[in-house]
C-alpha cells in the first residue's frame, strides 16, 4: 500500500464529514443572514455592494447548476467576483444546486419574479463584527481549503 492510498483511505470519511458540516453551517448562515437582513442576492446586486462597501462583506456564495456551466457571461462574472473576493479577503464558496439554495433563501420576490441566486453576499449588519458560529465554521472551512490550494471550495447544502 502506498502513502497516497493510505492518505486517501483516511481522508475520505473525514472529508465527507467536513463537507456535511460545511453544508449545514452554510444553511444556518443563510437563514441567519436573511433574518438579520444582511443577505444580498443576484450577480449585479452583489457587484454593486462589492463596489460600494466591500469592507462590510463577510462571505460570498456562488451557485450554478450544470446547465449554467455553459453560460459564458455568468462564468465571466464568477471569475471577476472570485478575484475581487480573494483580493479583499472575503471567504467564498460554490454551491452546485440553485434549486436547493432557493429552498433555503426563497425563490423570488413579492411580485413572484424568480430571484437571481447565482451570487449571494452576506454582510455585517453594523459596525461591530458579526459573531455567528456558522460563519466562523465556514471561515475555518475556507481557510483549511485554501491551505490545500482549493481557493473556492464546493459545498453541498443538506436536503
Amino acid at each position: 500500500m502506498t502513502l497516497e492510498e493510505v492518505r486517501g483511505q483516511d481522508t475520505v470519511p473525514e472529508s465527507t464529514a467536513r463537507m456535511q458540516g460545511a453544508g449545514k453551517a452554510l444553511h444556518e448562515l443563510l437563514l441567519s443572514a436573511q433574518r438579520q437582513g444582511c443577505l444580498t442576492a443576484g450577480v449585479y446586486e452583489s457587484a454593486k455592494v462589492l463596489n460600494v462597501d466591500p469592507d462590510n462583506v463577510t462571505f460570498c456564495v456562488l451557485a450554478a447548476d450544470e446547465e449554467d456551466e455553459g453560460d459564458i457571461a455568468l462564468q465571466i462574472h464568477f471569475t471577476l467576483i472570485q478575484a475581487f473576493c480573494c483580493e479583499n479577503d472575503i471567504d467564498i464558496v460554490r454551491v452546485g444546486d440553485v434549486q436547493r439554495l432557493a429552498a433555503v433563501v426563497g425563490s423570488g420576490d413579492e411580485s413572484g419574479a424568480p430571484a437571481d441566486l447565482h451570487c449571494i453576499l452576506i454582510s455585517n449588519p453594523n459596525e461591530d463584527a458579526w459573531k455567528d458560529p456558522a460563519l466562523e465554521k465556514l471561515s475555518l472551512f475556507c481557510e483549511e481549503s485554501r491551505s490545500v490550494n482549493d481557493w473556492v471550495p464546493s459545498i453541498t447544502l443538506p436536503e
